[in-house]
């Protein structure tokens, strides 16, 4: 996860961090995930997919789903 920034504690989710990393970084975007139609976090894709492929698979617009993330 060395695309990962943190600065005084918070995680900032990137559009080439895996699914599973995300979730496990931040176990409260399962949430925004689900609402937004991905239900990677129980698929083992999670593992190998990126947010970026993610959303090209699902036909999301990643910087949206980006912003979402990191609120």
């Amino acid at each position: 996860m060395e695309d990962t920034k943190q600065t005084t504690g918070k995680v900032e989710i990137t559009r080439d961090m895996l699914i599973g990393e995300i979730i496990q970084a931040k176990p409260e975007t399962i949430n925004t995930l689900l609402m937004a139609g991905m239900g990677c976090i129980s698929c083992p894709s999670s593992l190998y997919e990126t947010l970026d492929e993610a959303c090209m698979v699902h036909g999301m617009d990643p910087d949206y789903l980006l912003e979402e993330l990191n609120k």
